[in-house]
This record gives structure tokens, sequence and C-alpha cells, in this order.
């Protein structure tokens, strides 16, 4: 007997995650550092063997009486091409990533047929297929981590633009971010003071203890009393907030969802966050929520897989990937 099965991967800067998708169950999940150095060829291959990983622990246990129909999923970091599979831009995270064919690619390697989206596209798709934007018509995801992103859907379609590069939240201005350097070579940009790395770059400038080395330290900090963590971690809330309520007005969705590793830092963040998110709001779209994604790095996974579904594969250009 043979079914349909996928394999969803999650292709990040420095692990590549990846797991059986059966009947709408995530399932056999693996993951691998990713030889983000090494290029282009080295990370597919790398893909290529976590995905083998994933068939075998799935099929061996049944035996020889049932075999899947594989097929593959990807959310990979870059800005992709869902129709190609191709990586249009990407950082020096990954080396040699920029101009990928990563569909072929992974198609080459494995014999399978395979499917490919930005990695927070990815986690847009999961939490509103099984998250905390479930059963909405249209939803914003951010992901607040070491970049700040965001994915767009509406009626069961990824808004990918032109380009593919929709949502990229965190290059949007904002006032306290004025004259600060930006990871994209511009400045006063959202990330630049609302990231991971902003906000710890602005608590040791304030002359922050040297020895914190991540938000989650941060994050402990603050609640522990530090004054200069408290101040850093409600300005980037509040820069983010601000922005966010200026996207709300323009997209006006059912629900904005945030995840990344900011938004477990707490009240100290989220609540400079949605202060500055409520004063921006126009009437027409108050009472709009803010909430906490819930399926932590399960969310891309599913987003991949659920690249194999027709609903979930039409772009606002209106077209079918086939």
């Amino acid at each position: 007997m043979t079914s349909a099965a996928i394999v969803a991967v999650d292709v990040g800067g420095t692990k590549i995650r990846a797991g059986s998708v059966i009947g709408g169950v995530l399932g056999h999940l693996l993951q691998v550092p990713t030889p983000a150095r090494a290029g282009s060829s080295a990370i597919l291959d790398s893909i290529a063997e976590v995905v083998r990983g994933v068939i075998r622990d799935t099929e061996e246990p049944l035996g020889a009486g049932k075999v899947h129909r594989w097929r593959v999923g990807v959310g990979s970091a870059g800005v992709i091409d869902p129709e190609t599979g191709t990586v249009v831009s990407a950082t020096d995270s990954l080396a040699g990533w920029a101009g990928t064919r990563v569909g072929d690619g992974l198609s080459d390697r494995l014999d399978l047929e395979t499917r490919v989206v930005n990695d927070v596209h990815a986690h847009a798709l999961g939490e509103s297929i099984a998250g905390a934007a479930r059963g909405t018509r249209s939803s914003l995801l951010v992901a607040a981590g070491t970049g700040i992103g965001g994915g767009f859907i509406t009626e069961g379609r990824m808004l990918t633009g032109r380009n593919s590069a929709a949502g990229h939240i965190g290059h949007l201005p904002v006032a306290a971010a004025q004259g600060l350097p930006c990871p994209c070579g511009g400045e006063g940009h959202v990330e630049a003071i609302a990231s991971g790395p902003a906000v710890l770059g602005a608590y040791r400038r304030h002359g922050g203890s040297a020895e914190v080395s991540s938000t989650r330290e941060l994050a402990e900090a603050a609640h522990s009393g530090d004054v200069i963590a408290d101040e850093v971690f409600a300005q980037a809330g509040a820069a983010l907030g601000s922005v966010l309520g200026g996207v709300a007005n323009v997209l006006s969705p059912d629900v904005i969802v945030i995840g990344g590793g900011l938004a477990g830092s707490g009240e100290l963040w989220w609540r400079p966050v949605r202060e500055a998110f409520d004063r921006e709001l126009i009437p027409a779209v108050g009472g709009l929520a803010l909430r906490q994604a819930q399926l932590g790095p399960d969310a891309a996974l599913i987003g991949a897989a659920s690249l194999w579904s027709d609903e979930m594969t039409r772009t606002l250009t209106g077209k079918e990937t086939q």
C-alpha cells in the first residue's frame, strides 16, 4: 500500500531541522548543523541527507508492507521565489546561498518533487494553519529574534510581492532608530533597535554587564531589577509596537502573531509593544489582537508541509504551484 507523505524542512543559518508529516501529523524529527560557510552545494547535500534520514526513520518501522509516496517542502532563509524554488537574495549567514536553485538541487539529489518558500513565510503558514492564527481569514506573523521578518496571509494565500520580497517588516523606518545602522546596510530601521542583537548592543552601550550574552539572560537581568536591561527592552518593544501599529493600519489583519526569541521575554517586552501598538491604531482597526506564537520551531515545518496543499500554495498573484 502506498500513501502520501511529506518531509518538511526548516533551513536556518545554524541548523537544518526536518520532520515527516503524514495525515497532518508531524513526527520523526531530525536536526543537524548547517554547514553555513561551506557553500550552497554542501548545504544542499546536508538537507538531502536529513531528508533521507527522516524517510528511513519513518519507513523502517513499517517493514515492507507499506511505502509512502514522498514529497519535500522547504522553508529556507533568504528571499525565495516560491514558483521556481530559487534563492533570489540572501545575507552572508549562508555562504553562496543567493542564486541557489534549492528546489531543483534537492530534486536532483533525492529524485523527489520539492517546493520551497522563505522560512518566515513558512512560519506564517504554520501559525495560520495550526497555531495562534488558526481559524482567521487573515493574519500577520512577525518573527522578532536575530532579525525581524514577517509574513502576511489572507484567505489562505501568502503575500509574496514583487521579487518574492514581501514581509521585510524589520526594514521599516522608526524614529527611535534614527542614525542606527541596520544589517541591510541602511539605517534607522526598526531592526536596528528592536532585534535581539540590537537590544544586546544597546544594553552594552549604556553600561550593562558584559556577562550578559543573550536576550534570554538579558530578560532574566531585567526581571531581577537591572534598570538598564529593563530600559532597553522597553525601548525595543515600543519601537516594534509603533511599526506594527502602522502596518496594521495598512493591512488590517484579523490578528498579528509575534514569535521569535524576543516574544518569550515576558511582560517587560510585551507591555511596551502593546502600548505603542495601541497608540498607533486608527479607530477603524482598533481592538486588533496581538498574540504570541504557539508552535515554536514546528511552525516552519507545518508551513513547509502545507506547500503541498492546493489551498496554501496560491499567492496573491493568482498563480498556482503545479
